[in-house]
């Protein structure tokens, strides 16, 4: 059981000592992806035309540099929930470890998609400078290819617009015909409390907290559509 103990202690500051590594390599990688596109801007023809070769370059090492300690961090990850500990402690901070990895994970991800989305933008708004440099048709062939994928994102949020709005008027029309529903079967209420006196004050209630259950849910069904729409445009 001591060796045990010994072992997770080992484990978890190795995986301290990767956690504040990874910590350090993420602020270094997310000042180069943020920075490559200014470099490529500023300067001379010469330099414009390396920096962005040079930063490139600096950023797919770091990004291969830092997705190896994620895999190390993982393992290590393992070895520490293989271990026959006990305690509500170490089960908590072995889940704060797992949340850290998971955290730098997304961090990463979320870099590298920025850093990958400006990129081809740079390219596709880059226009005559890639026309002067390089073969002609290999440039025209690239912007025609960044012109077609933003081609086909546009057409992904339309189409994705398209489904909302068809939703939406779904949902319009199920509500207009419960609503035709309910004035069928308020008439009938109505009809059969003027027959009988004696229930019309239970119908007035029913009435009551129908009207308050058709706000609520009309309420409910308007927010599900805003944050819908707020998704498709995001």
């Amino acid at each position: 059981m001591q060796m045990v103990g010994s072992s997770y202690d080992v484990l978890r500051k190795q995986a301290r000592t990767l956690e504040n590594e990874i910590d350090l390599k993420l602020v270094a990688f997310s000042k180069i992806g943020a920075g490559s596109s200014i470099s490529s801007n500023s300067g001379n023809n010469n330099s414009a035309d390396t920096s962005p070769l040079l930063g490139e370059h600096v950023f797919d090492s770091l990004s291969a540099e830092i997705e190896q300690m994620l895999e190390k961090l993982s393992s290590l990850n393992e070895s520490m929930s293989e271990l026959p500990t006990t305690g509500s402690a170490a089960m908590h901070t072995l889940q704060r470890h797992r949340e850290i990895l998971q955290g730098y994970r997304q961090e990463f991800n979320k870099i590298y998609a920025n850093h990958t989305m400006r990129i081809e933008r740079e390219e596709l708004l880059r226009g005559s400078g890639l026309a002067t440099s390089g073969s002609p048709s290999i440039s025209g062939l690239s912007r025609r290819e960044m012109y077609m994928k933003e081609s086909g994102h546009l057409s992904s949020a339309g189409n994705m617009v398209n489904d909302q709005i068809n939703i939406a008027i779904e949902t319009r029309e199920n509500l207009h015909a419960q609503r035709q529903a309910f004035k069928r079967i308020q008439t009938r209420f109505n009809d059969i409390s003027n027959r009988f006196p004696l229930i019309n004050s239970l119908i007035q209630r029913i009435n009551i907290k129908k009207r308050r259950d058709s706000l609520i849910l009309g309420a409910v069904i308007a927010f599900c559509v805003i944050l819908l729409l707020l998704y498709a445009f995001n």
